[in-house]
């Protein structure tokens, strides 16, 4: 675990750094592809991320308190594959289908993926977890993720009104 908790941190970093991109221009571009994308307000869009952010911080935490706790484990990597996928889907495949920058793509390929890839690798290889249990727990966060999205999009048009 010495090792893994060196790195453990790469990950509410790098999730805070496609955020940002994100955050930057994902409303605007959300108005010009209405046809592809549901628009999403800023405040409602900041309100999401921020949620997300701090998801992340908090299971990268609470996963060096409780490395052995196999459902903070499956939850911490679950979310780590989950965004490696929403790298490639929506990012990049916008990106392709558009044949336009769309937000995310950058900090998505060139930085989340092989970082989360390195993270996920060391772990399978350091007997932390398998590579069924990541794969596993990626669908089944991915999916408790797209299920929250819209209900945080909800709160934040009511909660954030400035």
């Amino acid at each position: 675990m010495d090792n893994l908790s060196s790195i453990i941190w790469i990950f509410p970093l790098t999730i805070t750094l496609h955020n940002i991109e994100e955050a930057l221009w994902l409303p605007s571009w959300s108005q010009k592809v209405k046809r592809y994308h549901k628009p999403v307000g800023k405040n409602e869009f900041y309100f999401a991320l921020i949620c997300v952010t701090l998801l992340a911080y908090l299971f990268s935490f609470l996963y060096m308190l409780y490395a052995n706790n196999g459902i903070i484990r499956y939850v911490y990597f679950g979310f780590v594959g989950s965004m490696i996928l929403n790298a490639i889907f929506p990012h990049l495949i916008a990106t392709i289908v558009l044949r336009q920058y769309a937000p995310g793509v950058i900090t998505g390929i060139l930085l989340n993926v092989p970082c989360y890839s390195l993270l996920i690798s060391f772990a399978v290889k350091s007997n932390l977890i398998s590579l069924t249990e990541v794969l596993v727990s990626t669908v089944i966060v991915g999916g408790i993720m797209l299920a929250i999205l819209p209900i945080l999009f909800r709160i934040g048009r009511k909660v954030v009104d400035y």
